[in-house]
């Protein structure tokens, strides 16, 4: 039975893509580097060391990560400031989901200042969720199930016991190779990428009843 719910950040709560693109992109540029928005695709999900270091392999650049992320973030912050918004049906769902009486986790790849910016941009408080959990938190980032065998563990929960909410294909692998059930979300992904979900649906607004109620 159902117990927990273990969200995704980017592209389930926010639609923050645009936004890290673009700043990936200037801090690319910066560098002496043209990069395109086309080039971070199969990277989404997969947190930002290997969203930004994909992407300078590509281009023969040798990065910094640490370094090449703290700009990105500085200019992510200025980007998104007042424009960030929860993605349809995001907060509701989430409140549906703690007035049923489940155990919710956060558990993004991102790094935790992005998190904290998003949260803060749309409103929504880590309080919402029982734990959060980060990319910095984990070694093996998504398509590895890490990140979601820890959410699951910190709520006290088995996996088998959780539903993961995700919008990238490596996050359903993830959570698929965790052993929890997948409802995918095709903001990021066309239906057809993410057919390995127990679910799919177009927005939180749409929601399968059978995906809260097994």
């Amino acid at each position: 039975m159902i117990k927990g719910v273990l969200f995704d950040m980017d592209g389930v709560l926010v639609d923050s893509e645009e936004f890290i693109c673009k700043a990936a992109i200037e801090m690319f540029r910066e560098k002496g580097v043209i990069v395109k928005a086309d080039d971070f695709q199969p990277f989404v999900g997969t947190g930002e060391n290997r969203y930004i270091g994909g992407v300078a392999e590509k281009y023969n650049l040798k990065l910094d990560i640490l370094e090449a992320k703290s700009r990105t973030y500085e200019l992510y912050k200025i980007i998104t400031k007042g424009k960030l918004k929860a993605l349809p049906g995001a907060i509701e769902f989430v409140n549906i989901c703690r007035s049923r009486g489940f155990l919710l986790a956060l558990a993004t790849s991102a790094d935790r200042i992005k998190m904290e910016v998003n949260l803060n941009e749309i409103r929504l408080s880590e309080k919402s969720f029982h734990t959060t959990i980060n990319g910095q938190e984990v070694k093996r980032k998504k398509p590895f199930p890490d990140i979601y065998v820890k959410a699951s563990g910190n709520l006290g929960l088995k996996p088998r016991e959780c539903l993961v909410v995700e919008d990238a294909v490596s996050g359903v692998t993830a959570a698929k190779e965790a052993g929890c059930k997948c409802l995918a979300v095709t903001t990021s992904f066309s239906r057809e990428t993410l057919l390995e979900a127990d679910w799919i649906c177009e927005s939180l607004l749409k929601v399968p009843q059978e995906a809260l109620n097994w």
